[in-house]
């Protein structure tokens, strides 16, 4: 797991594994508003340097350190064939939700997901239990058919395949984009055009003779496709792997400075 030492000029350092749903979602900060001071997956490294770094800036020091803060726990929730009730009233809810973003569960309707778009969902269709007014529930079928639409809950993040072990390379990319809200904020199609972008240096490169050049688009080109396999909900891991299974089989013969496989 990463974990960021993030800082809000004038206001905190404080650390977090992700960044959108903490500073964004939680406290309202967008990205351009805040900055990463360092990340690290050695926790005790980022406990011991978070308390440094607010004492050198002049902040409220932690009293406790951040590996030893307790993690908040999920609420026990019940589900049954109609709804999904929650263990408090409805006034103290939205605080409970954000404090469990990223919870997840299982309905004949299909998973539902708490995330700050489904939170507004939530809040709006939300009913007080008629047995007990310190529970509340939502209509399961209803909260499915509202995934239906595709923007409200644009922050769902597929679960991503990789049938091989993820390369320590594609991983660091796939950290860097994280990191910086690329996969919060960014799409496929987005990443396409990117693509073509480095394409197009690259056929310079190719044209100028520049060696420099051409090892800097194709390391770029790599570095979109990794990101928009991503967003596809897929590593490129496994695309390599499955393209290469493809033309492993293959048989043809060269041509013109083309591999032209045969036909049968």
């Amino acid at each position: 797991m990463m974990y960021y030492i993030y800082h809000i000029p004038g206001k905190k350092i404080g650390v977090t594994c992700d960044l959108n749903n903490r500073v964004t979602v939680q406290q309202g900060y967008s990205s351009d508003e805040y900055e990463v001071l360092e990340s690290s997956k050695d926790i005790d490294y980022i406990s011991w340097l978070e308390r440094k770094l607010q004492k050198e800036y002049g902040y409220r020091v932690d009293m406790v350190p951040y590996k030893n803060l307790k993690p908040k726990s999920k609420m026990k929730i019940n589900v049954t064939e109609q709804t999904t009730t929650f263990p408090c009233p409805v006034d103290k809810l939205k605080g409970r939700l954000f404090d469990c973003i990223g919870m997840s569960w299982l309905t004949e309707h299909g998973e539902l997901h708490i995330n700050k778009n489904t939170i507004s969902w939530i809040m709006d269709n939300v009913q007080t239990s008629m047995y007990n007014k310190e529970r509340c529930y939502v209509y399961n079928k209803a909260f499915a058919r509202a995934y239906e639409n595709r923007d409200m809950f644009r922050d769902i993040k597929p679960t991503v395949k990789c049938s091989k072990k993820p390369l320590k390379m594609f991983q660091n990319i796939r950290d860097w984009a994280e990191q910086r809200g690329l996969y919060d904020e960014g799409n496929p199609h987005t990443q396409y055009v990117k693509l073509q972008e480095e394409a197009g240096e690259l056929a310079k490169a190719l044209l100028d003779n520049n060696q420099e050049e051409v090892v800097d688009a194709i390391g770029d080109m790599v570095v979109v496709l990794t990101n928009l396999a991503h967003l596809r909900g897929v590593h490129i891991e496994t695309c390599i792997a499955e393209a290469y299974n493809v033309i492993s089989k293959r048989k043809g013969k060269m041509i013109n400075g083309t591999f032209v496989k045969d036909e049968n």
